[in-house]
């Protein structure tokens, strides 16, 4: 059953978030560190003031609820997503997925060029947001993709594409891994490409450079995957209580994966940090960074790969051509990890180009 949603948070968790900020124990900080040692002192505090004196969740939540919003029970799991049907009744499906540290409100910005020609579900991946919390073992990339599909046939789509960013990349190749007969491509704008010695290619010199990368990433774990693929438990604990460690714990990805000419907004983001803190799903969203495997899945359906300059990683295209049925290959300008706020527009037409073509072949 598929039932109407409203977002509605009670006045008394928003009295609560308030108080916490006002009554936050702040560490103290070595003169002159910057970021060498974490997320800048002061700007934690400016964020966490304006939080709690400037932002105004009443009204953000206001604008989310003119969105059509949805929940249904897939494997026992409360499933929320947004959907969006394009005034064109023929128009083809598009499911958008989102990654960590983000949520649905990444697409915001893309729904009305998108929904010009694809129908649109934003769903939040269990765990997260309103889909959130999970409660048993095993919701992976694969499983979440599993439930998409469940999902998309329930809405009555046939045919459908699949796009996303970060988890929701593996889970778009999972979802055309998975129903290659309903999942007519996969657009994604994060493609990791590790190192391949056997593979016996000459890569180029910005190949090489971008696979240094890689290497170097390989050496050194990032500390907040370290820990939420190993004990996401542990930290849910200090993210869950504590509003300014949560803070903390997004805005330095915002702050390290976005490219500096393209910002997120501070309103975007402390909207994406309140939907984590306000359904307490710091701890069953870290999961699914222990509960996925890492590795490629074996999608044959057409793939796009958009390449964003300041991104984690940049995708190395001789590399990826080796597992996908690569169609459609873009380079962008700007923007950064999280493109769909970043750089919607150039996003959404690089998914419109690819989802308009995807299906032809090769030589046309």
């Amino acid at each position: 059953m598929i039932k109407p949603f409203r977002i509605a948070i009670p006045q008394a968790d928003l009295d609560d978030l308030n108080d916490r900020l006002a009554h936050t124990r702040w560490p103290n900080e070595l003169t002159g560190a910057g970021s060498d040692y974490g997320f800048p002192l002061a700007r934690l505090k400016e964020l966490a003031e304006y939080w709690r004196t400037g932002y105004d969740w009443r009204a953000h939540e206001a604008e989310l609820n003119k969105l059509e919003h949805f929940t249904t029970e897939i494997d026992g799991q409360n499933i929320h997503f947004v959907h969006v049907r394009s005034p064109r009744p023929d128009a083809l499906a598009l499911i958008l997925t989102h990654g960590w540290p983000g949520s649905f409100l990444e697409f915001l910005d893309m729904i009305e060029p998108l929904s010009r020609d694809f129908h649109l579900v934003i769903p939040s991946i269990p765990g997260y947001g309103f889909s959130g919390p999970t409660h048993d073992r095993g919701w992976d990339a694969d499983h979440v993709a599993r439930a998409w599909a469940e999902l998309m046939r329930r809405l009555g789509y046939e045919r459908y594409g699949a796009q996303g960013g970060d988890f929701g990349a593996g889970i778009s190749l999972a979802l055309g891994a998975y129903a290659p007969e309903q999942v007519v491509g996969v657009h994604i704008n994060y493609l990791p490409t590790r190192p391949d010695p056997e593979a016996g290619l000459v890569l180029s010199a910005s190949d090489e450079a971008r696979l240094d990368k890689v290497r170097h990433l390989m050496a050194n774990r990032p500390p907040y995957q370290a820990l939420q693929a190993t004990t996401p438990q542990t930290i849910g604990y200090a993210l869950t209580d504590s509003p300014v460690g949560q803070l903390a714990w997004i805005a330095e990805r915002f702050a390290q994966w976005t490219d500096p000419r393209t910002p997120v907004s501070a309103d975007r983001m402390l909207t994406d940090i309140s939907l984590y803190w306000l359904t307490a799903t710091a701890a069953s969203s870290a999961r699914l960074h222990r509960e996925t495997a890492r590795g490629h899945a074996a999608c044959e359906v057409p793939v796009g790969v958009a390449v964003l300059p300041y991104d984690i990683t940049q995708s190395v295209r001789p590399l990826a051509e080796r597992i996908y049925d690569i169609r459609h290959w873009s380079e962008f300008e700007r923007g950064g990890h999280f493109a769909a706020m970043e750089v919607p527009e150039l996003l959404s037409e690089d998914v419109r180009e690819f989802f308009l073509t995807c299906t032809k072949p090769h030589d046309s």
